[in-house]
């Protein structure tokens, strides 16, 4: 089925059909690879702390500095106290991004329910934490100090639809990057089996194709990567202005 539309690849499909009276509790490849990563993440966590090797180490490590120097560096020394939910966020993206590179697999990233869910959560999460630390004063995030009023009569609604748009922006970046990366890897493997098919020539040309793949693969592993790191770093650029209403 796959090889016929490479946007067949991002459909949401059941594993398991379980129907309980008019409740359905079917276990569909979405909700797979989001269980699935959470597992993951819980059992490279519990190997960080349990069961370190020095190879091993040296990977967590690079991972726990790199989270705890863009936090130190976005947020300050108090903003450490973030470090579980940045480096949770980091990790289930990146994971679940590697997951859809698998043949056959699911790219959960692909959709933008659920980048938009993910990207909707973190705001209204960041927003309350913003509440707490100021109160009313978190309206001043809409209006620089020294601004006439005037000028605030235009200033506050662009900065109040730009505020209100984050978790768009947010959600459809990562979710564009996936997808069409994805489907670029669909289409030059369809391309790569029809030559393939065809014999002849064309079945010694097809390598050309299965080359230009394996680059592109290595291309999409950065993108799962960078895409994770963005998300991340955003995250965190947006509860500074939340925390020292930047």
């Amino acid at each position: 089925m796959l090889l016929y539309s490479p946007l067949e690849q991002f459909q949401i499909l059941p594993y398991l059909t379980v129907h309980f009276f008019f409740i359905d509790l079917s276990i569909y490849n979405s909700a797979f690879i989001a269980l699935l990563g959470i597992f993951i993440f819980l059992f490279f966590y519990d190997i960080s702390l349990n069961y370190l090797t020095n190879e091993l180490s040296a990977v967590f490590e690079i991972l726990y500095e790199t989270i705890s120097e863009m936090i130190f560096n976005t947020l300050g020394e108090k903003g450490q106290i973030y470090f579980p939910l940045v480096i949770t966020i980091f990790s289930f993206i990146l994971i679940v991004n590697i997951i859809g590179l698998i043949p056959y697999s699911f790219t959960m990233t692909s959709h933008l329910c659920v980048t938009l869910a993910l990207a909707v959560a973190l705001f209204i999460g960041i927003n309350i934490i913003g509440v707490q630390t100021h109160g009313s004063h978190l309206i001043t995030l809409f209006l620089p100090g020294g601004t006439s009023l005037g000028l605030s009569v235009l200033l506050v609604p662009i900065e109040l639809i730009s505020y209100l748009i984050r978790p768009v922006s947010l959600s459809v970046r990562l979710f564009a990057n996936m997808t069409a990366g994805h489907t670029l890897l669909k289409v030059i493997i369809g391309f790569a089996w029809s030559m393939f098919s065809l014999g002849g020539v064309m079945f010694i040309a097809h390598f050309i194709p299965i080359i230009i793949l394996i680059i592109i693969m290595g291309l999409e592993f950065g993108v799962a990567l960078i895409q994770a790191y963005v998300f991340t770093i955003l995250t965190c650029i947006y509860l500074n202005d939340a925390i020292n209403l930047h």
